[in-house]
């Protein structure tokens, strides 16, 4: 006798091979299956015993008793000893033993998975998508003809290798998906042109963390913004004052042609002073340190001057007046209020300065801001002046 059929016993053999009842065949199965694993680890099988181990596993998966099949196919998931047409056989049996086989064989290839992705139930596809590592080959079969179930597994397995066509599929596929966005959004990596896209999509929990977590830079985050959702829009700018190299953010924001009246009365209504500075002397075209000093001139020609200059809308300009007093009141103060303060600041110093401000383009402003804590009073009394 071999030390291999001295590990496995000549009774668990014969146990198996002459047992009528179910059961019994099962845990002899389960008990060879263990045996063999354990000596295949141990790297201690001979080519002559992987050989005998393999035929012996050849008999099992033909068992008639599904229980036998079983016991092979959850002990020896993960083996690379199970031979390639045993594991597509499991593969290809009933779910309780062809799941276990689907997740974790290695024995099972790109093309054996991907047949199956494209002709299996939701539960197959599911158990390929969740496996220890998804080649790009499959994962794009399974965002293409998977299940919502499936992708959203897919999507939430940082082992997956997948393509950024991959992702766009699964977005067009299950983009009204809260479920399979949510997974997307919180992968590891992700491509610029994809984070992007769920931006649009996602609740405002997953999009804070699409934006800090995916290193968007801030001049792309705000041109998503301009013309969307407007609380997008303040979460965004917010993170733009947080950029180290304001200078070098405006100028790419230039270059992208999004500095507009909108966008920058949007950054001055949430206390954004140094992105205005700068985005001023961009559009201008002066340097940084002259526009400062003619924005904060005490007197009312400077920031006139320099707004004309820029080429805003001349509509705009008691708004913008009226923020950077606001925001030179507040300095003087020494406080250091929240944007939502802030915008509440602005808003009320305005409104006081309403007759001053034909009614149209005071609607304009109030419909290009966001929403104030107290906007709905605001508004209220503007509408009654």
């Amino acid at each position: 006798m071999t030390p291999f059929r001295a590990r496995l016993s000549e009774s668990d053999i014969r146990r198996l091979i002459k047992a009528d009842d179910d059961d019994d065949r099962a845990a002899a199965a389960h008990k060879l299956c263990r045996a063999i694993d354990k000596a295949d680890h141990a790297e201690t099988l001979t080519d002559e015993e992987r050989e005998a181990a393999q035929k012996i596993l050849r008999v099992l998966a033909a068992d008639a008793a599904e229980l036998v099949r079983r016991a092979l196919a959850v002990t020896l998931k993960s083996s690379d000893l199970l031979p390639r047409e045993v594991a597509r056989k499991l593969a290809a049996d009933v779910d309780s033993i062809a799941l276990p086989v689907l997740a974790s064989s290695p024995m099972l290839t790109d093309a054996d998975l991907i047949e199956i992705v494209r002709g299996g139930s939701g539960a197959r596809q599911i158990a390929i998508a969740g496996r220890p590592f998804v080649s790009r080959d499959v994962g794009e079969a399974i965002a293409a003809d998977g299940v919502e179930a499936a992708v959203r597994v897919l999507a939430s397995n940082d082992n997956a290798d997948l393509s950024e066509a991959a992702l766009g599929k699964a977005i067009d596929r299950f983009g009204q998906s809260p479920a399979v966005v949510t997974a997307l959004a919180y992968r590891k990596v992700l491509p610029l042109a994809v984070t992007e896209k769920l931006i649009a999509l996602a609740s405002d929990a997953v999009r804070d963390h699409l934006i800090s977590q995916h290193a968007i830079a801030p001049e792309t985050a705000i041109r998503l913004a301009v013309g969307t959702r407007e609380r997008a829009t303040v979460d965004l700018i917010d993170q733009a004052g947080r950029e180290p190299d304001i200078a070098a953010f405006v100028a790419n924001l230039h270059a992208r042609k999004v500095l507009n009246g909108s966008l920058l009365l949007r950054a001055v209504a949430r206390g954004q002073m140094s992105f205005f500075e700068h985005a001023m002397a961009v559009l201008a075209g002066t340097p940084h340190q002259r526009a400062w000093l003619m924005i904060h001139d005490g007197g009312p020609l400077g920031l006139k001057a320099i707004y004309d200059r820029a080429g805003l809308p001349p509509r705009l300009y008691a708004a913008f007046r009226s923020g950077v007093d606001t925001w030179r009141a507040l300095q003087s103060e020494g406080g250091d209020p929240s944007p939502e303060r802030f915008q509440q600041r602005m808003l009320e110093r305005f409104l006081s300065e309403r007759s001053t401000v034909p009614r149209d383009d005071l609607g304009y402003l109030l419909d290009r801001l966001d929403q104030a804590p107290d906007r709905v009073g605001l508004v209220q009394a503007a509408n009654a002046a």
